[in-house]
């Protein structure tokens, strides 16, 4: 009798093992098949109009720093504001090795020659790999049989200076928790481009076509907190990104916009579809720099139901800071 207990015990340890086992193997596969989240978050304004400190300009550039990873989105348009901006601010650039390029246009890429050739004084590394989708290097020509993408020409200079691009043709995760939509589908119809009177479109693989800056991309930075999505434009139409950005990473309220919408000229049905949009997203905070215009995030604030704490326009120095909300500076608060 003794020995069929101790049978029977034996069985119903081994079962409770297997059972222990499983539950642990399904735990681990659950927590596999969960996005990688931030739980540390800072994003700070490097070039946009309105200045504190530094020097304002038509331009848009911003450090995230992401759980000890520091990313430059976008470098200004002139060769020396992100660099000036960043000594007057305190802020080191030399230990920064990855940028991203929202789009070719110049008012995002022009300091990237001037930081890579001043940073790898201090660090061989620093400035040295730039993400991009695909698409930025397409030939615009001009009416004028001139050649409008300066992104060609730097592409030479850069990795001349040693440094080297990375193309992406769909969403890409740079770091755990940290994404690239790369070429976003244009899902609604937000027309969020301008085209000059001398453009003759972009060259595709496809042919000649009008240029809607088919290389836009957008950071997307899954926290604790829901999405923080980072624009240089948003010129494939901030409604576009904020829906991609939930479809490929996370259905989750999107914590946080930051950057440029492209909205300064944008109908105040415009705007107020957008904004009815971003709502309905779940948007929280609010830093439209750049592009955005001025009055347009006024009226984005009030129809999102955000407050002067919740939604200002950026200024370079402007910061957002995950579980603390938005450091605007003087001008913006």
């Amino acid at each position: 009798m003794t020995s069929y207990i101790r049978k029977v015990a034996l069985a119903l340890l081994f079962l409770i093992s297997v059972e222990k086992l499983g539950v642990a193997q399904r735990e681990a596969q659950l927590a596999a098949d969960q996005p990688s989240q931030i739980h540390s978050l800072k994003v700070t304004i490097l070039s946009t109009m309105l200045a504190d400190q530094g020097i304002g300009e038509w331009g848009f550039s911003a450090l995230v720093e992401a759980d000890g990873h520091r990313i430059l989105v976008d470098t200004g348009a002139r060769p020396n504001t992100v660099l000036e901006n960043a000594r007057e601010l305190h802020v080191k650039l030399s230990d920064v090795e990855e940028v991203v390029l929202t789009h070719f246009h110049a008012d995002h890429v022009g300091g990237l020659l001037t930081l890579r050739r001043a940073l790898q004084k201090e660090n061989p590394a620093a400035i040295s790999r730039v993400h991009v989708a695909q698409g930025i290097f397409y030939s615009r020509p001009q009416k004028d049989a001139s050649e409008s993408n300066p992104m060609i020409a730097i592409r030479r200079e850069f990795e001349a200076a040693g440094g080297h691009f990375i193309q992406h043709d769909h969403a890409a995760e740079i770091f755990p928790g940290v994404w690239l939509t790369g070429p976003v589908p244009r899902q609604f119809p937000e027309r969020n481009w301008s085209v000059s009177a001398g453009s003759l479109g972009v060259e595709t693989p496809q042919g000649l076509r009008e240029d809607n800056v088919p290389d836009d991309q957008s950071l997307v930075v899954n926290t604790n907190k829901g999405l923080v999505v980072i624009t240089g434009c948003g010129h494939a139409g901030i409604i576009n990104i904020l829906t991609d950005a939930e479809d490929q990473y996370r259905k989750a309220p999107v914590h946080a916009v930051f950057g440029g919408l492209h909205l300064f000229a944008a109908t105040d049905e415009q705007v107020n579809w957008t904004a009815d949009k971003m709502k309905n997203l779940g948007v929280a905070y609010l830093v439209g720099a750049h592009c955005t215009g001025i009055e347009s995030v006024y009226r984005l604030r009030g129809r999102l139901g955000l407050t002067r704490a919740t939604a200002v326009v950026g200024a370079v120095g402007a910061s957002f800071v995950l579980g603390e909300g938005i450091h605007p500076g003087a001008i913006a608060q």
